[in-house]
């Protein structure tokens, strides 16, 4: 399959024109090494059985020796020499921190004690799977910067959304793995996901800390997590449901739990601690995610055909789709992702804000018909911020620049008041 160019091809190269080196973590599966490998000028892959031996006695004995190969040199499952990471800082410190020298990629499933962070010398690049800008399945006609820079209303005479219920239900279940995209037929595309899933209870988990870990215990809490997914349901809510079939202790579900976020599966949102309220009267909780929504699909053993059948799970799942793409996307611009909610039941699906302290409110609807209830709620928080600023001695609460509905199914729209729908299929960076 040809390569897919990556959002993250750009932010590699820049990167690499700041840092000495670069080490690229993710889940297994979401392209570190064939993204990596479009700028490595040499490459040793230590998983290679023809060349693990010789790489492994070299790297044990003087790692320096494969330095003066031409640059950026890519090591592929560094983890496996550990002494790389020391002899590569020693490097781009006797180098005067010459840029761009290394890439590392790795197996998640390993957690490897090194004796340096590697701060300010080797920069870490977090990557996910595939937004559908980057396969191919948004058109990118809307792009999530001119809604900063304001600039977006001339996109919009034009856009058009490609994609339908049928093909958001699809997109759910296969997810963004490069090697599913890569597959002919569509059964064969959803086995990525299937197979993530049986590895990272079967073998991945264990491997982080280097306790077994019961497979049937990962499976549990990967399928409650994936019945909250999109929730803010607290950990002890989400414990209570595993222990009812496991009878495991809290201290062993938080281990699992905090295996599977060093694996990368799990990927929370985290709360807007904005100044509309006091910490205290906002929800802490994160909202639970997955890497990819693929995964709570698999864990749960559901089809495309299930899913017909069950538009309110369906709605659950491309609100994770939809915050899984919206952080890659911030992530190329300079940006992040939140979202809000109160005790007060007040709530935003997604908040996203850039380093300056701008931000637009993000409502997130499976079809364009519940655009009218999202922009109400829009328009509610909207003036719960406008009431706090009024208040507000100091005038530090800024206004959202932008009220967005984020859609799977209809076409975009410029509404008043500051608002806009745009479908997932229209979006890009």
């Amino acid at each position: 399959m040809e390569y897919l160019s990556r959002i993250w091809d750009g932010l590699l190269a820049e990167k690499l024109d700041y840092w000495g080196a670069v080490s690229i973590v993710g889940p297994k599966g979401c392209g570190k090494t064939t993204t990596a490998k479009q700028k490595a000028k040499t490459v040793f892959e230590l998983q290679n059985e023809k060349e693990r031996d010789r790489l492994l006695m070299l790297i044990n004995s003087d790692p320096t020796l494969l330095f003066g190969e031409e640059k950026p040199i890519l090591f592929d499952e560094w983890q496996d020499a550990p002494k790389l990471w020391g002899a590569i800082r020693n490097e781009i410190d006797r180098t005067d921190g010459k840029e761009g020298q290394f890439i590392l990629t790795g197996s998640t499933g390993q957690n490897v004690k090194v004796s340096h962070s590697g701060t300010l010398r080797i920069s870490l690049l977090q990557m996910n799977t595939m937004s559908l800008y980057e396969s191919l399945e948004s058109n990118g006609s809307i792009s999530l910067s001119s809604l900063f820079s304001g600039s977006f209303h001339d996109s919009f005479v034009s856009a058009r959304n490609n994609l339908g219920l049928q093909d958001i239900i699809h997109i759910v279940c296969r997810g963004g793995w490069p090697t599913a995209l890569a597959k002919k037929t569509d059964r064969a595309r959803l086995i990525a996901a299937e197979e993530v899933f049986f590895q990272v209870c079967n073998r991945d988990i264990s491997s982080i800390d280097r306790y077994n870990k019961k497979p049937e215990w990962a499976d549990f809490i990967m399928k409650s997590y994936s019945r909250n997914i999109a929730t803010v349901a607290d950990g002890k809510t989400i414990y209570a449901d595993v222990k009812q079939y496991t009878g495991m202790s809290e201290r062993s579900f938080f281990s699992y739990l905090s295996a599977l976020k060093q694996l990368f599966i799990i990927d929370d949102v985290m709360p807007w601690l904005s100044s509309i309220r006091s910490r205290s009267s906002i929800r802490q909780s994160p909202k639970r995610c997955f890497n990819d929504p693929s995964i709570a699909v698999a864990a749960l053993g559901l089809s495309p055909e299930r899913l017909e059948k069950d538009f309110m799970y369906l709605g659950f799942l491309f609100e994770a789709l939809c915050l899984r793409d919206l952080r890659i996307y911030a992530s190329s611009i300079g940006g992040r992702i939140r979202y809000y909610r109160d005790r007060a039941g007040n709530e935003v699906d997604a908040i996203m804000e850039m380093r300056d302290g701008r931000y637009i409110l993000i409502e997130i609807k499976l079809g364009s018909g519940q655009a009218e209830e999202a922009i109400k709620n829009l328009n509610k928080v909207e003036g719960l911020i406008r009431k706090a600023k009024e208040k507000s001695h100091q005038n530090t609460i800024e206004l959202p620049l932008l009220k967005v509905v984020i859609v799977g199914i209809g076409e975009p729209q410029l509404r008043d008041g500051n608002t806009v729908v745009i479908p997932i299929g229209c979006l890009k960076p």
